[in-house]
């Protein structure tokens, strides 16, 4: 007759390894592919007014984005407090959005181009003058597509 020998107890079995670089390469993959890297650094203040009609855009790699406002804290002893214009990654002079326009146009594929938005951020403290001049401007670019970036809330009490 075979006997029966009795577990001995308390022992675990060995953690195989084999599957650990299959698995930090998984998560590292994911990280690749979840994370976002920021395109510009916002330079201004930039506390955006309220509207009760918002709506998404569809595709935002057809957007340009123009921010107005003052300066942000730590620019503000270079560039003082009166409101400014942020292009990309630089402060700018109004008469700089058109040559700005005529960039992004040229780095977008040519049947893109008539689908191109600009996206105005503006402060809600900025000046209405510098919003006017900004918009003749797009129109001396003929950028018409406009859309005024706001946060969802009450326009009547401003409110969010």
């Amino acid at each position: 007759m075979s006997k029966f020998t009795k577990k001995k107890s308390g022992e675990l079995p060995a953690i195989s390894t084999a599957s650990l670089p299959d698995i930090v390469f998984m998560l590292l993959f994911f990280f690749m592919v979840a994370t976002t890297m920021r395109e510009t650094t916002l330079m201004v203040q930039n506390s955006l007014p309220t509207a009760d009609q918002v709506e998404k855009l569809d595709k935002k790699d057809l957007v340009m984005y123009i921010y107005a406002g003052k300066p942000s804290q730590r620019y503000q002893q270079k560039y003082g407090t009166e409101a400014r214009i942020q292009l990309n990654d630089k402060f700018a002079d109004v008469s700089e959005v058109q040559s700005f326009i005529y960039s992004e146009r040229d780095s977008k594929r040519e049947e893109l181009i008539p689908y191109l938005t600009t996206a105005l951020k503006v402060d809600k403290e900025t000046n209405m003058g510098l919003v006017s001049d900004i918009k003749q401007e797009l129109r001396k670019a003929e950028a018409l597509k406009i859309n005024y970036t706001t946060v969802q809330g009450d326009a009547t009490t401003g409110n969010e």
